[in-house]
């Protein structure tokens, strides 16, 4: 009779417990998810300037325009910035097309202090640069 006691005891003791765990974890628990969340979105984005770089970058080793080429490769990116440097009209061996392209990417997470762990401002945002160079055709 008296071990059922000390064990109800016990448990009526432990009760809360588990809440108060869950209140301490939660907001890491959110904090990783969130991060994850805009790691991925930011990687993604960076992809996605790079590869519209070396796209422009191609287009103006072969005389066409880099601009429209970054702009159709970058079509989920609002807002991205191209800077072309063409190839001379008579190229040299080391003549390059170069291709520079700039994007301010915005956290979505509800985590202020998220954005500067990933080395952007306390505003929520990074500035993002992809380059592509290509050889010019001589």
């Amino acid at each position: 009779m008296i071990a059922v006691t000390r064990s109800l005891r016990r448990r009526l003791s432990e009760r809360g417990a588990a809440a108060v765990e869950m209140a301490f974890m939660l907001p890491v628990l959110l904090f990783v998810i969130f991060g994850i969340i805009d790691y991925g979105r930011m990687l993604n984005a960076q992809i996605t300037l790079t590869e519209a770089a070396r796209e422009g970058a191609r287009a103006a080793a072969l005389g066409q325009s880099a601009t429209t080429r970054v702009n159709n490769a970058s079509t989920n990116l609002s807002g991205v910035t191209t800077t072309v440097t063409s190839c001379p009209a008579t190229p040299t061996a080391t003549s390059d097309a170069t291709v520079t392209t700039t994007y301010t990417f915005t956290f979505i997470t509800p985590v202020p202090g998220l954005a500067t762990i990933f080395g952007g401002s306390s505003t929520g945002s990074k500035t993002l640069t992809g380059k592509g160079v290509v050889p010019c055709l001589g």
